[in-house]
């Protein structure tokens, strides 16, 4: 056994410092660490923790000041933060270095008995033994009869104060339930017919209902994602925004939607494009509002780059939707991850998209808690004016399968509910 354990004490300060809301998780203390640097960096970590700080590189070095040249300076922090390819393994890393701990103290313990052995010395040994034993050991907080309280209280809540957030829309709501709290939500389709608008109704209604809807956007900026916010809530055709050809009519709806949205809880990120950087940013919207009811949406996930290389790309795929699924559980906040669908729809004579098309459709498959698929007749057809989007809800955990009908108004990217809807 490793008493040192050099490697598993890095890993761990690289993961807080890649992600600072990382710390306040950790079981281990300053006296768990064996070496000197690492003792010193945990304890400027600390300093930061209990002034409210959020750590990373800068506010660690700051909190070091002079001692920042005996821990082997900036360069030291760096190259921890890269030696970590996933900040998931670090509750294995912790508990390497818990082991160590236990194992260090236990050889302590011992040879101090070794050297004047007595019955009273025997009696101090089993106490301490038995005291380092529990080190660090965290307790389950919960019993099943905590949860079952829990479950009480959701049965008992008012409709209004019902676990996670509605989607604007009525049909859907009624055969999801809406969109629940530590969900992984699959919103899939071939390219231009309609997800990201989807994904940005989504966003929009949950912030009209008071709620904070946290956007990645991988693919478009943040002005042009905004532009079609506005469109959406004006009404305002959006290829207007290309000739500026606005109406008097249109410039007013547009201040006026403007005015909305500057109201909203409302973040977009255009520069996360590693998993890594996208769970660290989601971690720190919920560290700095515990209490606010987060709806994360992330478009799309075909273009994050996964922590780790894998041999293939359907381990990658593994990879992102399993930490992102893991992330909304642990957060207890629902996660809408957008997806393309694969070619092979095309070559169909019925061209309604199947689970089996999502592209690595197995690993997203079984991370996924709900899988919409976006389906439009006139995105095959020109001559069609249908106006009419197909959510067709091909898995949901919880619930039953089907197809709902929106109303799409394309021009606008106004998604709305239509008077029927198909079951």
């Amino acid at each position: 056994m490793n008493v040192e354990n050099y490697e598993a004490e890095a890993a761990v300060l690289g993961a807080v410092l890649l992600d600072g809301t990382l710390f306040k998780e950790l079981e281990v203390e300053e006296e768990f660490f064996y070496h000197a640097r690492h003792k010193r960096i945990y304890r400027a970590m600390k300093e930061a923790f209990d002034k409210g700080e959020f750590i990373d590189c800068v506010v660690t070095t700051t909190y070091l000041g002079e001692a920042i040249n005996q821990v082997g300076g900036t360069v030291y922090l760096l190259k921890m933060t890269e030696s970590v390819a996933s900040t998931a393994s670090m509750k294995h890393h912790e508990r390497l270095i818990l082991d160590a701990y236990r194992l260090r103290k236990s050889r302590e313990y011992t040879m101090n008995y070794s050297k004047q052995p007595s019955e009273q010395q025997l009696e101090l040994l089993i106490s301490q033994l038995q005291t380092i034993r529990e080190a660090g050991i965290v307790h389950q907080e919960k019993t099943t009869y905590d949860y079952l309280l829990e479950i009480t209280d959701e049965i008992v809540a008012p409709p209004g104060e019902a676990k996670g957030c509605r989607s604007p829309y009525k049909h859907l709501d009624q055969m999801t339930g809406g969109i629940h709290r530590g969900d992984l939500l699959i919103v899939a389709a071939r390219p231009s017919v309609g997800k990201t608008a989807f994904a940005l109704n989504l966003a929009a209604g949950h912030c009209k209902n008071g709620g904070t809807s946290s956007i990645f956007s991988l693919e478009m900026g943040t002005k042009p994602l905004l532009k079609r916010m506005i469109s959406s809530e004006g009404i305002i055709d959006a290829q207007k925004w290309k000739s500026m050809a606005f109406s008097s009519q249109d410039y007013e709806e547009a201040i006026k939607a403007i005015g909305f949205i500057s109201d909203w809880n409302l973040y977009i990120f255009d520069t996360k494009r590693t998993l890594m950087d996208i769970r660290s940013t989601i971690r720190r919207k919920k560290y700095d509002d515990p209490d606010g009811n987060h709806l994360v949406i992330i478009d799309y996930l075909q273009l994050i780059s996964p922590a780790g290389k894998r041999e293939r790309r359907d381990l990658e795929v593994g990879e992102i939707t399993r930490e992102l699924k893991l992330l909304a559980i642990e957060l207890d906040i629902p996660i809408v991850l957008l997806s393309q669908l694969s070619r092979g729809v095309e070559a169909r004579q019925n061209k309604r998209p199947l689970m089996s098309d999502l592209r690595e459709s197995g690993n997203i498959e079984q991370d996924a808690d709900v899988i919409f698929l976006l389906y439009r007749d006139d995105y095959y057809n020109k001559n069609i004016e249908k106006n009419t989007m197909e959510v067709i809800i091909s898995k949901q955990r919880n619930g039953p399968t089907g197809t709902v009908e929106l109303a799409f108004l394309k021009e606008y990217g106004k998604f709305a509910d239509k008077e029927r809807s198909m079951q």
